[in-house]
């Protein structure tokens, strides 16, 4: 499965690693990334702070990021004092955070590195600009709790989807909630996007049976189209998939109805790993969770826990 998932991995110059909750394994994914990083040079990033010992929200241990010598790195520069690593700071981004501006440093030694990135995903594309610009080959993000936005095509060409049983004591809610991101992570790319209508959007449909939608998606604006029957063998079209705001069951209900949601800009999700051990107490049985996952999405599943992750 590693195989698989490092042929993925391979020629995906912008990767995000989006986690559903805290401690669902994304540090031990992002381990992994660099420790088997087949590039010269790596660009590594995140969005909100992630390497600290302990997770400053729960309150749980963490596992450290270890980085090779080279590795451009953009972090807050409290974080430099707090990394381990000889750093050469290459730039000064200008970009504020409530930890310091966002310098990008080269590691001239192997080592630990904490990271408190930029918090727009408009800032992320600029720094990922910088590292290119500096000699990287791939840029990694690391990304933060909740932030689906990472899923944009103009923030990461791939997706890594991290899962875990710290998201609900239930195995079927985590199963089921991760399989909707992962649908929405996914939708269908537009090869034809429809004019921008200034026009409500119920006469836009009843007109052309087609609509751009500009901002959020939200259950608020289509289940009453739902139920007067507007949306039925119609196509919406949104920027990206962070703007889809539904349900699952308005989703399903969308489905049914022939309705077809695209998107302009999306990433791809490479695979979906899983962490079976909550940080909480509670644990689920690390095959059926497996198993699980596995039936719900189709791309390749990973449990962070095996050893050979």
């Amino acid at each position: 499965m590693q195989t698989e998932l490092q042929k993925r991995i391979d020629g995906v110059r912008t990767l995000s690693i989006v986690g559903m909750c805290k401690n669902a394994g994304k540090t031990t994914v992002l381990n992994w990334l660099l420790s088997r990083s087949r590039v010269r040079v790596l660009g590594l990033t995140s969005i909100g702070r992630d390497g600290e010992s302990t997770d400053v929200v729960t309150g749980t241990e963490k596992p450290g990021i270890f980085v090779s010598e080279g590795t451009l790195i953009a972090t807050a520069k409290d974080m430099l004092a707090l990394s381990d690593v000889t750093q050469e700071i290459v730039y000064t981004t200008g970009i504020p955070t409530p930890l310091g501006e966002v310098v990008l440093v080269r590691a001239r030694s192997a080592g630990s590195v904490q990271l408190a990135g930029p918090s727009i995903t408009s800032q992320l594309k600029t720094v990922s600009d910088l590292f290119f610009s500096l000699g990287a080959e791939q840029t990694i993000i690391d990304g933060a709790l909740g932030r689906k936005s990472l899923g944009a095509r103009s923030v990461a060409e791939g997706v890594i989807l991290c899962t875990g049983a710290s998201y609900d004591m239930r195995m079927e809610k985590v199963v089921s909630d991760t399989a909707n991101s992962f649908r929405l992570m996914n939708l269908k790319k537009a090869e034809r996007v429809p004019a921008e209508s200034e026009k409500p959007l119920v006469d836009t449909l009843k007109e052309t049976g087609e609509a751009l939608i500009p901002g959020a998606l939200t259950d608020a604006a289509v289940v009453p189209l739902l139920k007067n029957g507007v949306l039925k063998n119609a196509r919406l079209v949104v920027r990206d998939p962070s703007k889809v705001l539904l349900s699952p069951d308005t989703l399903d209900k969308l489905a049914i109805r022939n309705v077809s949601l695209e998107t302009i800009e999306a990433a791809k999700v490479l695979c979906v790993t899983v962490n079976p051990v909550s940080a909480y107490g509670w644990k689920f049985d690390a095959d059926a969770f497996l198993s699980a996952m596995t039936a719900a999405v189709d791309v390749p599943v990973i449990n962070v826990k095996e050893a050979a992750l």
